[in-house]
């Protein structure tokens, strides 16, 4: 069992940066990939970011070039820095562990983009 625990969400004018961690804790060695997914009012969960073990990163065309995600393995944690963040950016973001049998959610943290 891996558990997933989000922070760093809150309010930020269009043009502002966040950073989302994403605390693990459990059987973390099981894991090969870990990602932020969002989920707008009204929308699908989409993915936004990957990062796997051997370090390689995926991002959504929309978030290319201002999202970053990294890991900190040492303290089990996985990071999305979000820069130039827009309106349409708002969602509650979850963080997501995968091994080779379960996906794992975090339980999400807002983030809304407002002037």
């Amino acid at each position: 069992q891996v558990h997933l625990v989000e922070s760093g969400g809150g309010l930020v004018q269009p043009g502002g940066s966040l950073r989302l961690s994403c605390a693990a804790s459990g059987y973390v060695s099981s894991i090969y990939a870990w990602s932020w997914y969002r989920q707008a009012p009204g929308k699908e969960r989409e993915l936004v970011a990957t990062t796997t073990n051997g370090d390689s990163r995926n991002y959504a065309d929309s978030v290319k070039g201002r999202f970053t995600i990294f890991r900190d393995g040492a303290k089990n944690t996985v990071y999305l820095q979000m820069n130039s963040l827009k309106p349409e950016d708002t969602a509650v973001y979850y963080c997501n562990a995968r091994d080779a049998v379960v996906d794992y959610w975090g339980q999400g943290t807002q983030v809304t983009v407002s002037s």
